[in-house]
Order: C-alpha cells, then sequence, then structure tokens
C-alpha cells in the first residue's frame, strides 16, 4: 500500500511541473510578443508615448482630494459661504476729555466755536451698524451742536450774533451748576443769500463704489440742484487716479445741465486728492464772484491713498485757497476707510465746515436745509474766552472742544484762526461749574495759594468775552458781559436739559469718566422730558439712539470705569 501512495504523489508532482512548464511556456511567447510589437513601433513612437505615459502616472503624485460637499443647514439649504471680512481702516484723531481745573490756579478758559456735526451723524450711523463707536469718533460738542436751541436772534444785524448764558444745576451732579453758553446767528432769506461760487470737487475712486458713498452723494447732491439760481455758478471736478472737469463754471439754473453731469459719475480707479483740489481751486479762481460765496465742497470718504502723501502740503494749500477767499467744506461719506479726522482738520483749514452724511435725509439737512448757514459766512474767527472769579467759584470744566483748545494770548491774536459763523447757525458751550463752599471739590486747594480776597465784583461768578471778525475784515470785535448769580436757575430750561442729555450720552459713549454714574435710563428719561417742539423729529430720533447704544453697551458697575479704548 505504501509503495502505491509514493508513485501517486510522484505522478501527481510531475503533472504539477508540466503544467508550470507550459504556462511559463505561454508568459514567454506573450513576452516576446510584446517586445516584437515594441520594437515594431518604434518608427511610429505611439505606442511608446502610451506606455510612458503609463509608466509618468504611476510615477505622479496623487491628484488633489475633491473639494467638501457644500455644508447643508437645517432644512437643506446650503450654508452662505463667508468671505473675509475688509479691514477698517477709518481714522479718527486721538484726544483726552477736558480736566477738571481748579481756578485759583487758571482761572481763564479759551477756545475757538465750532459748528461742525459730522460726529454725530457718523456715530449715528455706526449705532444703526450694531456697534458702539470708537472713543475718539465721539466729539461732544459736535453732538451737542446738531441741534437748534431756539435761541433768539440779535436784533441789530450790526453785531451778527447774539449771546445768552443760563446757569443750572447739573443732572448728575446737583452740587455743581451747568453753565450754558449759547451764540445764535442772525437769520438771512434764501433771496438775500449772495450770488454762490461752488465748485463740488467729488472723490469718483474705486473705494467709492458703494451704495452709502457714490450713489448717496449723488442723490444729495441732486436735492440741492433746484435750489440754485441763475446767479450762481456750479462746477464739478472729479478725481480717481488723475482730476478731471465734468462741469466747467455753469449758470446754476441750468438744472438740465447740473443734473446730467452728476448723472454719468461713477466710481474706480485710485485717489489722488492733491491733483483733484488743484483744479477744484482753479475752477474757483476761474468763476471767482467778487462779493459774493466762493466755496469747494469736497464729497468724499477720506481715503487720499495716492499722490500727495504728506498731509502739511494738502493742509498748505487749502490755506493758501481760504487766504485767497476761497473757503472749503468737506462732506464724509461710507464706512470702512472714513478719514474723519483729514476731512474735520481740511474743513477747518478752510474756514468751512465738516458735516458727515449717512442717509438721504441727513443729505437734505445739509445740502438743502442748512445750505444757507452752511454757504454764508457772518462771523469769522469767532472765540471765547471765559474768566471765572476764584472767589465765587471753586472749579470748573468745559464740556467738548478738545480739540478747538487756544492759548490765552490767542484770544487777543487777530492772526490766529478760529471758528466761523454762518448765517442761522447757532453754537451752543457748556461748562461744568463748581461753586465755592458747595462741597463739590474733585481736589484739594493748594497750601501754598494766595488767600483770594472778594473784589468789588462780589457778584460776578465769570466774566464772559467774544471776539469775531465781520467778513472781509481783519480787525476783531470784542463783546463781553458778567454772568453773575442772577443767571443761576433753581431748575434748568427746556433747552439746557436736552443739552445736558446729549452731552451725557457723548460722555457714555467715551467712557462715562465725567457723569457720575448716570445711566442710560437717566439720559433717556432727562432727554424724553425736554423733547420740546420738535418739527423734524431730530430729538425723537436721538432717544432711539439712546435706546440703541443702552443695548449694545455693557452693563455697568457702578464701582467699575469701562474703557472703550
Amino acid at each position: 500500500m505504501r509503495p502505491l501512495l509514493i508513485s501517486c504523489l510522484a505522478l501527481a508532482v510531475a503533472a504539477g511541473c508540466a503544467k508550470k512548464s507550459e504556462v511559463m511556456a505561454e508568459q514567454a511567447a506573450a513576452d516576446a510578443a510584446a517586445a516584437s510589437e515594441l520594437e515594431s513601433v518604434v518608427v511610429t513612437g505611439a505606442r511608446i508615448q502610451e506606455a510612458q505615459a503609463r509608466r509618468m502616472a504611476v510615477m505622479a503624485p496623487p491628484p488633489p482630494p475633491a473639494p467638501p460637499a457644500p455644508v447643508v443647514a437645517y432644512g437643506g439649504a446650503p450654508m452662505p459661504v463667508m468671505s473675509a471680512p475688509e479691514p477698517n481702516t477709518e481714522n479718527y484723531a486721538e484726544f483726552e476729555d477736558n480736566g477738571i481745573v481748579r481756578t485759583a490756579e487758571n482761572a481763564v478758559s479759551t477756545f475757538s466755536i465750532d459748528v461742525d456735526t459730522g460726529s454725530y451723524s457718523n456715530v449715528r450711523r455706526m449705532l444703526a451698524q450694531g456697534q458702539l463707536p470708537p472713543k475718539d469718533a465721539v466729539r461732544v460738542e459736535e453732538m451737542i451742536n446738531y441741534f437748534d436751541y431756539a435761541y433768539a436772534p440779535p436784533t441789530d444785524r450790526r453785531q451778527p450774533f447774539s449771546v445768552r448764558t443760563e446757569l443750572a444745576p447739573s443732572p448728575w451732579h446737583p452740587r455743581k451748576l451747568l453753565m450754558q453758553v449759547g451764540i445764535q446767528g442772525y437769520e438771512v432769506a434764501a433771496a438775500e443769500i449772495p450770488a454762490a461760487n461752488l465748485v463740488f470737487l467729488i472723490d469718483t475712486s474705486g473705494s467709492m463704489d458703494s451704495p452709502d458713498k457714490l450713489p448717496l452723494l449723488k442723490e444729495s447732491f441732486r436735492q440741492l440742484v433746484p435750489r440754485l439760481r441763475a446767479q450762481d455758478r456750479v462746477s464739478i471736478v472729479v478725481y480717481a487716479g488723475s482730476a478731471g472737469l465734468v462741469l466747467p463754471p455753469t449758470p446754476g439754473d441750468r438744472h438740465g445741465e447740473i443734473l446730467a453731469a452728476l448723472g454719468q459719475l461713477e466710481a474706480g480707479g485710485s485717489t489722488n486728492g492733491g491733483e483733484g483740489i488743484d483744479l477744484a481751486y482753479a475752477m474757483a479762481k476761474q468763476g471767482f464772484i467778487e462779493g459774493g460765496v466762493n466755496r469747494i465742497v469736497l464729497a468724499t470718504d477720506g481715503d487720499f491713498n495716492v499722490g500727495i502723501w504728506d498731509p502739511r502740503a494738502l493742509e498748505t494749500k487749502v490755506e493758501a485757497g481760504r487766504k485767497s477767499g476761497v473757503a472749503l467744506t468737506t462732506l464724509g461719506f461710507g464706512t470702512g476707510n472714513y478719514n474723519d479726522a483729514l476731512a474735520e482738520k481740511l474743513a477747518d483749514l478752510g474756514d468751512g465746515n465738516h458735516a458727515y452724511i449717512d442717509n438721504l435725509m441727513e443729505g437734505r439737512k445739509v445740502l438743502v436745509e442748512e445750505m444757507g448757514s452752511n454757504l454764508l459766512t457772518i462771523a469769522s474767527d469767532v472765540k471765547i474766552q471765559v474768566e471765572f472769579n476764584p472767589a465765587q467759584v471753586a472749579e470748573y470744566r468745559l464740556i467738548g472742544y478738545e480739540n478747538r483748545a487756544l492759548a490765552r494770548e490767542d484770544f487777543n491774536n487777530d492772526q490766529v484762526d478760529a471758528g466761523e459763523i454762518g448765517a442761522g447757525h447757532d453754537v451752543t458751550a457748556l461748562y461744568e461749574v463748581c461753586l465755592v463752599g458747595q462741597g463739590c471739590e474733585s481736589s484739594d486747594p493748594l497750601r501754598y495759594a494766595p488767600a483770594v480776597a472778594a473784589g468789588p465784583q462780589a457778584g460776578e461768578l465769570a466774566f464772559l468775552k467774544l471776539r469775531y471778525k465781520l467778513p472781509g475784515e481783519t480787525e476783531s470785535v470784542l463783546v463781553e458781559r458778567p454772568v453773575t448769580r442772577r443767571d443761576v436757575r433753581l431748575q434748568a430750561s427746556e433747552d439746557l436739559r436736552f443739552a445736558a442729555a446729549v452731552a451725557a450720552y457723548a460722555d457714555l459713549l467715551r467712557g462715562g469718566a465725567n457723569t457720575n454714574g448716570f445711566t442710560w435710563d437717566q439720559v433717556e428719561a432727562l432727554a424724553r422730558g425736554a423733547r420740546g417742539e420738535d418739527a423734524w423729529g431730530y430729538r425723537a430720533e436721538f432717544m432711539q439712539l439712546v435706546a440703541q447704544a443702552r443695548s449694545l453697551s455693557p452693563a455697568r458697575d457702578p464701582g467699575i470705569a469701562i474703557s472703550q479704548d
């Protein structure tokens, strides 16, 4: 049996070897055929290329993975692809709040008036976008001066403005007083406004290609056109990479031509504000009206990013233009790259005003309702100086006007530039005052300070002086009056209460360091009780802004100061 098993096993091994030999023979024959075929296609090269391609495909790195499928939100709708946010390059000049001053150490406060309102509407824009403004975007005086306070106008135009003072307890510190200084310019009917030579210098750079910039600018300017008269002259200059003349000096009653020129404006290119200003001043000179209003209205998002890199060189041009009789007003538009610091600075140097237009209603307010005030200057280089009586006033603090401060000696120097008042303009300044003996001092008196003796003016709290120049004059006129205890009221007037509410609103937006823990609810209640006559709804809108700011502000612990730096 065993020999038989061995024999069968040997036969099986032999059969397997034979089968393997057949397979190997067949494989060898196939290889030979392939080699023969490869040799036969050397002449054409097609197969070689295919073979090389196959080898390269094996050697190449794997293809990148397919993009992921879009993320599907609840309900089956694809999630939107979020692009990276545009960088915010808005520029604001830094400043610190005015401090409390001891009268015995420095009794005199001097500053230039300011009729700008750009800070108020710019902050409104930010609140509407659901964000609190940066601290330096909030200028208290521009917030206060956005509103009209119904001061009585002067009875005689020989003095271009009236002056009013009022004192009453401070709503956030009952032991202190608020002192209001109000100035009201005389009104001028539209028919009495002298002929105007207006040059609209419009930024049409690529940065203006946004609904809140060039399109809003065009719609705002269209509201002004029907008010232009035959004696007026209008030019339109644009700048975007290079300056261009869209409309040469044209009679103001050619409304169709002016509207057509506005309609063809489109945004594109980079910004060369320097070249544009050169051409604008050339057009202002060409259309100059002796004895009339000669003004450039610069409308931009403030992005002067090509051309004149030195801001001082640009400022020098504006100063030279002012001395030649051409004023400059600036209008700000848009968000993201708004250069507030430069726009305000150029307007100051150009004896003009600065406004920010965030919607069409603001465009109408600035360019239609207040155009007479913004165009016709009735007093220039207006300065205010207040000397407090140290026998009556222990401390004082000027609320706002930080970037309008002047040296004491600048008040009498007619070479020092200051602010302008237009026809119908009103200007408000507030001081917070601590009277002697009221226990409201923030610091101790100096040990070695000389004793203060009560003089013949013992009943005076302060002495108010103003200087101004009439248009075209080089010498200033002095106005002065005492502020006495008879000016103190037990309860503030409606207008002073509303101005105080606006001041507190601005202070809270800047961190709330100066209002003694005053809350948003208290600001709203103060404003609501002083709303008064509000024909255009500006005060009602203010209360909405207070509510919006309150909703965006962090909860405040009365013992913790919130910083927004």
